[in-house]
């Protein structure tokens, strides 16, 4: 069946779960080369502020055995080139939904940015969670208040693409933050985003990146993004974009068993590029190995009924 693999996130149709994941897949052009993104589910574009951004310093990528450390800062064009050039660009070669993350350094820059950004994209991703960024990005998300307060005043003026909201692991309760923030509108969540890690160089005697701390993702997060997400859909009722250390179909699978009705691929694309449309060819098969007819049967299954 041609649709088995379609998806919804909050009433937006998806032909596939498989979204690259924001910083990732940059603005859609850059992955051309290598195969035609219709293929995929939706596109998470790369994050977004009200005014462009050079980013930080380098170096700001750091490898690591299991994944990678980077420490990018939004760098961007501002919010009204993205609006303007990169998504009407977007438009003239891809045909599926597509995502647009935000972020700001305040509440008025939150809701300034997706007043703009509203009905352009199917999807708005409110990022509170960026570690990479100060006076911004994760500590809004490291509240239920700012978390709830950032959501509220963006849901005012969001009224026409569908509003998700990706949260940072690096809180002390992530089920607490989900709460606060479905309470205060939010249509879906998307979880997790980076952890925080660092790497020294030993010879140097100093952290590899400029600023010493920064994003750490890829396969060795994966079991902590899986643990957050099962705990998140048991406490709400929006709908949920699992990320963090997918690398293979059964991992899809598996972070959809957990709750996830889609799932975002970021690290591994960059390892391997051609990763996204092999998960796509990948898990047709591997639910025929499940007896699975419909990959929506798997949402939520590895919970207690």
């Amino acid at each position: 069946m041609a649709d088995r693999l379609t998806v919804a996130l909050a009433g937006v149709t998806l032909q596939n779960p498989l979204i690259p994941a924001s910083g990732c897949f940059g603005f859609g052009d850059e992955f051309r080369t290598f195969f035609d993104p219709d293929l995929l589910g939706a596109v998470a574009l790369k994050g977004t502020t009200l005014n462009p951004r050079e980013g930080n310093e380098l170096p700001r990528i750091a490898e690591c055995s299991a994944g990678l450390i980077n420490s990018i800062g939004l760098q961007n064009p501002g919010i009204d080139v993205v609006l303007s050039e990169k998504i009407p660009a977007l438009r003239r070669f891809y045909h599926q939904p597509a995502i647009m993350n935000i972020s700001g350094f305040s509440i008025e820059e939150y809701e300034e940015c997706c007043r703009r950004a509203d009905g352009k994209t199917e999807i708005i991703e409110l990022n509170i969670s960026c570690p990479n960024v100060h006076g911004g990005g994760m500590s809004f998300g490291a509240s239920c208040h700012q978390a709830a307060a950032v959501t509220k005043a963006v849901r005012s003026v969001v009224h026409q693409s569908k509003l998700f909201v990706k949260l940072s692991p690096n809180v002390t309760d992530i089920v607490e933050i989900a709460r606060a923030v479905a309470d205060a509108g939010a249509d879906g969540l998307t979880l997790i985003n980076t952890l925080q890690g660092m790497r020294i160089d030993i010879d140097r005697r100093r952290p590899v990146i400029a600023q010493k701390i920064g994003g750490f993702s890829g396969p060795a997060i994966f079991p902590i993004a899986l643990r957050m997400i099962y705990q998140v859909a048991e406490a709400v009722a929006i709908p949920l974009m699992g990320s963090g250390g997918v690398a293979s179909a059964r991992n899809v699978v598996e972070m959809m068993m957990a709750g996830a009705s889609a799932v975002q691929v970021g690290a591994q694309t960059l390892r391997d590029p051609l990763t996204l449309p092999r998960l796509v060819a990948e898990l047709p098969p591997l639910l025929d190995s499940l007896a699975v007819s419909n990959i929506v049967e798997v949402i939520g299954a590895a919970h207690e009924s």
